[in-house]
């Protein structure tokens, strides 16, 4: 089975405290249910149109996976607090 990635980019940070209190709670609840941080923060660089903007990878044993723990109460916990403090682009891709 192939392993899944979560691939999070910043589009704005409206609010740092909102943030923060998303990543005290989002951090534990993606490590609690398999999720390990391969990357994460600025880009070192960008090519083409992309954009220099936060950006977190986060790998997952499978895809099935890597949507339990994004719908589990200890997320959702994590995403409500966030609120609109962030605007951000997620996305669960296969791996090859």
């Amino acid at each position: 089975m192939a392993k899944a990635y979560w691939v999070s980019a910043y589009r704005a940070v409206k609010d740092a405290d909102k943030l923060a209190a998303y990543a005290k709670l989002a951090g534990p609840a993606i490590t609690a249910g398999g999720g390990r941080f391969l990357a994460r923060g600025l880009p070192a660089q960008v090519y083409e149109f992309g954009l220099a903007q936060r950006t977190v990878l986060v790998e997952f044993d499978s895809i099935d996976h890597a949507r339990s723990v994004h719908d589990s109460p200890d997320y959702q916990a994590a995403l409500a607090a966030l609120g609109d403090g962030a605007e951000r682009d997620l996305r669960i891709i296969e791996g090859v």
